[in-house]
């Protein structure tokens, strides 16, 4: 086995590091950011450290529920001092709460949806199989700006603008079909005998396809719920375009509504920020295990 030489090795270090710095830059600039009151955030140079850090800007959060913005409150708001709370702060975490309904929502039906088709275009032949699978890929080539014209004339004949049940619609339409080739994927790499021993022993196809072909498959399953859900959380365009009240807006629409203000408070941006990007990290860390056997998966036979 090659080993290698120390220059080599320095060398995959040093870049290693640069591009976790890269990655990991801007989100310890969030958290640090988050902690900080508005003039110490627009110091120049910056502070990747906080000098005096509070939480000043979670609290208004939590609190903007109980509390009553007029325009007389955020006239005495001065951002310098980080007592300005935008207007449309008591509407974050009811937004959070949608952005979770309706990604859970489409996770769910999308499995339940993409399995089964998956595992059908994989295990059962049939005329036109390949042509189908690449038709329904090419369906993710067309820009989602493309789709929303089409996609605002079907919602609006359904009467579900201003719905929550509008963006689960629109989501399922977006990750089915890329959600059904990952899994069509990763069951063609199983072997048929599996199915054809299950059949031989009296199960029936949903059953072979839930006692035997599910449990092999919980990398690639792990892999299209991370997808589906983190599609679903930071969808922002057809979000806009389908929600008018704080009924239905997700997170995206109301943290961006923070900068629409007369005046903008980037800390408290960024705080919001910060519990933006809780749940997507939780759903990582619980399904960490899968993730690596999933990338590790294949790489030894025999």
């Amino acid at each position: 086995m090659n080993k290698l030489i120390p220059g080599h090795r320095a060398l995959l270090f040093i870049g290693s590091l640069l591009f976790s710095l890269y990655v990991l830059a801007p989100i310890a600039w969030l958290l640090s950011s988050s902690l900080q009151s508005e003039a110490e955030i627009t110091s120049v140079p910056p502070h990747w450290v906080p000098h005096a850090p509070t939480a000043q800007n979670f609290r208004a959060i939590f609190k903007a529920p109980d509390e009553r913005v007029t325009y007389e409150t955020r006239r005495q708001g001065d951002t310098a001092t980080g007592g300005f709370i935008p207007s449309t702060a008591a509407n974050l975490l009811p937004a959070m709460k949608n952005s979770f309904i309706v990604a859970i929502a489409v996770v769910v039906l999308n499995l339940l949806v993409s399995v089964p088709a998956a595992y059908a275009m994989a295990k059962i032949r049939f005329i036109g199989r390949k042509t189908s699978i690449y038709f329904m890929l090419s369906t993710r080539v067309i820009p989602d700006i493309a789709l929303v014209v089409p996609f605002f004339l079907f919602v609006q004949k359904l009467g579900l603008m201003d719905n929550l049940l509008s963006l689960v619609i629109t989501y399922l339409a977006i990750t089915i079909p890329f959600s059904i080739f990952i899994l069509t994927g990763y069951f063609e790499s199983l072997p048929d005998e599996l199915d054809k021993a299950a059949r031989v022993d009296g199960c029936s196809r949903l059953q072979t396809l839930v006692l035997v072909f599910l449990p092999l498959a919980l990398p690639s399953l792990v892999a299209v719920v991370l997808f589906t859900f983190l599609t679903s959380w930071n969808e922002f365009l057809l979000a806009l375009m389908f929600t008018q009240t704080t009924a239905s807006q997700t997170m995206p629409i109301v943290v961006a509504s923070f900068t629409s203000d007369f005046n903008i408070s980037f800390s408290f941006i960024n705080a919001a920020g910060v519990l933006a990007i809780v749940p997507p990290v939780l759903i990582a860390i619980v399904f960490e295990r899968y993730i690596v056997s999933g990338l590790t998966a294949g790489a030894v036979k025999g």
